[in-house]
Parts: structure tokens; sequence; C-alpha cells
């Protein structure tokens, strides 16, 4: 079997366990979901989206991040971690998004990755939810379970990014993401895969080769 026949197998199971492939975090604009995912760096989505809720009232526009200060971000964002990092990053996107894409969060990876804490899975969230354009979205759920199927090596993002983009539709590849995560909280956990309960056993790599093992036990 071929990692893209493999890959076509995983999407069609996926969709069928999990047909709401929707992002987790909160947002009613691309602005916010920009924020939103800055924010989810080493934090849950579930606890940025307890903080985005105020966050948002107070600074409801572009032009309100721009006219506060790092100081009133932090306050607000401080539950999520890192909050000073991530307070300067967004204040400085904003600013940035002002000054030089007039206010319009950009449409491209290589545009997006420009503005201050932006980085790839990030700018491929907001391409691919935003505007509806193939994404890969690389977090440590794709990661992961995308090794155990056996649909790409290694740990680094880009690189993992760059494998599965040859392999997937890419009419599918966003929504494909989002499903990795919802099976990675479900199902494929990082400490105890539950391969018996997994609807890709029959074809991902990992969960075979565990089969395989407990037989000849």
């Amino acid at each position: 079997m071929t990692k893209k026949q493999r890959a076509a197998l995983a999407v069609e199971a996926l969709k069928k366990e999990y047909p709401g492939a929707v992002c987790s975090l909160t947002y009613t604009n691309p602005l916010q979901l920009l924020i939103a995912t800055r924010l989810s760096a080493q934090c849950t989505d579930a606890r940025v989206n307890l903080v985005t809720p105020a966050l948002f009232a107070r600074f409801p526009t572009l032009q309100a991040f721009t006219e506060g200060t790092v100081e009133e971000i932090e306050e607000l964002i401080h539950s999520c971690g890192l909050y000073k990092t991530k307070a300067r990053d967004i204040f400085a996107m904003c600013r940035m998004l002002k000054e030089e894409y007039s206010g319009v969060v950009p449409d491209s990876i290589e545009e997006l990755t420009r503005l201050p804490g932006v980085g790839r899975k990030t700018a491929n969230l907001v391409v691919g939810d935003i505007y509806h354009k193939p994404a890969v979205v690389t977090d440590t759920h794709c990661i992961r379970i995308c090794g155990k199927i056996g649909l790409s090596e290694g740990k680094e993002p880009f690189k993992v990014e760059k494998q599965l983009r040859s392999i997937l539709p890419p009419e599918e590849s966003n929504d494909f993401c989002h499903r990795l995560v919802l099976h990675g909280r479900a199902v494929c956990t990082a400490r105890s895969p539950k391969c018996e309960l997994c609807c890709m056993k029959e074809f991902c790599k990992y969960a075979l080769s565990m089969a395989k093992t407990s037989s000849k036990k």
C-alpha cells in the first residue's frame, strides 16, 4: 500500500468517525482566529476559549487593539502562559496589520508568517478555515498520529507538512487535520492509544504492529 492510498483510507475513516470537522477555538472573524491561535501555543484550546471572551470584549476591533497597551493584553491573557511574549506579539501583529495590510488579515502563508508570532501552524489554520484554501496544520496531534499511521516521518512540523501535502487530497487536508485533533483526544492519545477502538486500525502501521506483537504472546 502506498502512502497516498493509506492517506485516502485515513481521510475517509476519519470523515465517517468525525463528520463535523471544525476548529475547536471560538472566534467570529479572521483577526480573532489569528489571536486565539497565537494564544494556543503551549496552552489548551479549552483554556484559550475561557480567556478570549473577555479579551475580545475589551478589544472588539483591530483599532481597539492598536489603541490599547501590551500591559492590558497581558492582564487578560495571563492564564494562557507565556503571556508576556504572547501579548507583545498580539500587539505588534495588530499594528502591522493596520500599517501594512490596511487592517485585513492576509490570505497566504507567506504573508501571514511575516506577522509577529505567527508560524506556519497558525498561518495554515487561518488560510484553511478563513480562506478555504488547502492547508495542513501540523500540530502535535497531527505529527504524532500521522507518524503512527505511516503517512509521515519525523517530528519537524514543516517537514511533516510537506510530506502530507504530497499525499493528501488538497480539498480534504484542512478538515483532515481538524479530525486528527478530535481523534487524538478521544482515541489515539499520546500516553495510551486505544488501538482496539480506532477506526484506522485495519491500515495503521502502529496498530497493525501492536496487534502482531499481541498475537505472538
